[in-house]
């Protein structure tokens, strides 16, 4: 998998990976697709999987990737949401109110690859259409 950093230059120089402040959309997912899709993700030869929010609520996961991916995102099921150049702070506490750090920074990558991602959510919404067809 190929993960991208964020070249900001309003990010320091020497800014440590794991702390950058650093534009992200993010994609957000049903929470019952975005676990298994981050399963898929890290059972991966090769592949990660960045940083994921989760919310209060349990309801839905939210994947942080490359700025720009909101422009050319279209899988069903799922919204991208722009920052518009907000720099999105990748510390301990996580960046949108009412949510928690599923896989925090420093535990993953700075962002997930977009096409990376669009496979595996793909792959996630037809194991769980497999799944439920067996009941």
């Amino acid at each position: 998998m190929e993960t991208s950093q964020i070249n900001d230059p309003r990010t320091p120089p020497g800014t440590p990976p794991s702390t950058p402040s650093a534009g992200c959309d993010v994609v957000t997912v049903p929470a019952r697709q975005g676990l298994e899709a981050v399963d898929i993700l890290r059972r991966g030869a090769g592949e990660a999987v960045g940083p994921v929010l989760h919310d209060d609520g349990g309801d839905t996961l939210g994947f942080l990737v490359p700025p720009g991916t909101a422009a050319a995102w279209d899988v069903p099921g799922s919204t991208c949401t722009e920052t518009d150049g907000r720099a999105l702070p990748l510390a301990p506490e996580p960046p949108v109110e009412g949510s928690d750090w599923l896989l925090p920074p420093g535990e993953a990558d700075l962002a997930t690859d977009p096409v990376v991602l669009r496979k595996a959510l793909g792959e996630a919404a037809r194991t769980i259409k497999a799944a439920d067809s067996c009941r």
